[in-house]
């Protein structure tokens, strides 16, 4: 896309036109210097580091056995003996695989729940005409900066009595504001002449939606299924606060009692980390590279979309 500029005298003109009446470029739009390129290749070297640094950490540390951990301190930066004792432990049965299958149970039923209703919800909002549109939006748009608060909608969550109730760690954050607007403000940009022919050529609203404005709108969903379903998997405070039934513990559960407050699930792994054959700190490291994969295998597929689902979506929001 090109970008147009208004000069002083309020006449529009793109970046190549002002160069020819100029003769100068635009400072963003000069080459860059070696100096400035290999700053850059600095940064970006620097930032990988950051990031992918902690990440080798762990992942080296939940490979390692409990002499080569304990022989370096702590957390091991290089790798010594390879095992992968500690993930056959977790995957051998026993609370962290019981934890890994509800952590997946409610990402996939809390995803398709809230894409539904954010769907319908945002399709309804971004059809001039419809009933109390506006008024709904107006509605949910103060829920932005007015929340309830913790305690009415604990007490809410349990006098409807969801406590200890896989529909606790769901219902209280199926559906998120932000994200109807983005997908609002996508459904408002599809051509309304498209919209009229397949009216007259007799298609009703559910068609519509399902036919048209969805296939139209496969990036701002699949951005958006993203969001929900990576903060469904990443859920644990819903769970510490409704939930009491140590066997519906969703993964992210497990995982902060094995970190912050060092207790191993009971079972086969635990006898193991009491008898001093598996290194606790392996384990937990070993529970947060499980947690990570599920997003990590996710997050290329649907980062094509970003741009288009989010960048536009907000634009026009």
């Amino acid at each position: 896309m090109t970008a147009v500029l208004v000069d002083p005298q309020g006449v529009r003109e793109t970046p190549l036109q002002r160069i020819d009446r100029t003769g100068r470029r635009p400072v963003w739009e000069e080459e860059p210097t070696r100096i400035g390129q290999g700053l850059k290749g600095l940064s970006l070297v620097a930032i990988c580091l950051l990031v992918l640094g902690p990440l080798w950490v762990v992942l080296v540390t939940s490979l390692s056995d409990k002499k080569t951990i304990t022989e370096a301190g702590g957390l091991v930066v290089w790798p010594g003996t390879i095992t992968f004792e500690a993930y056959e432990a977790l995957l051998s049965g026993g609370a962290v695989t019981r934890a890994a299958l509800v952590s997946v149970g409610i990402t996939v039923v809390g995803t398709l729940f809230s894409m539904a209703v954010s769907v319908l919800c945002a399709y309804g909002l971004s059809r001039p005409g419809s009933f109390a549109h506006r008024p709904l939006l107006m509605l949910l748009m103060v829920t932005m900066f007015f929340g309830a608060g913790l305690i009415p909608t604990y007490l809410l969550v349990t006098g409807i009595g969801l406590q200890d109730s896989y529909w606790s760690m769901i219902l209280p954050s199926a559906l998120s504001v932000f994200n109807i607007l983005v997908l609002r403000a996508f459904f408002t940009g599809t051509a309304p002449e498209l919209i009229e022919s397949a009216r007259i050529d007799g298609a009703g609203e559910w068609r519509i939606l399902f036919t048209i404005v969805m296939p139209l709108s496969r990036a701002v969903v699949a951005v958006i299924s993203l969001f929900y379903a990576v903060g469904y998997w990443s859920q644990w405070f819903n769970a510490m606060l409704y939930i009491q039934d140590s066997d519906k513990y969703p993964l992210q559960m497990i995982l902060r009692q094995l970190v912050l407050q060092h207790q191993v699930p009971p079972g086969a792994m635990g006898q193991a980390v009491s008898s001093g054959a598996l290194s606790s700190l392996s384990v937990q490291m070993a529970v947060m590279i499980l947690a990570l994969v599920p997003v990590a295998v996710m997050s290329p597929f649907v980062q094509k979309h970003f741009q288009k689902g989010m960048l536009i979506g907000a634009v026009k929001g």
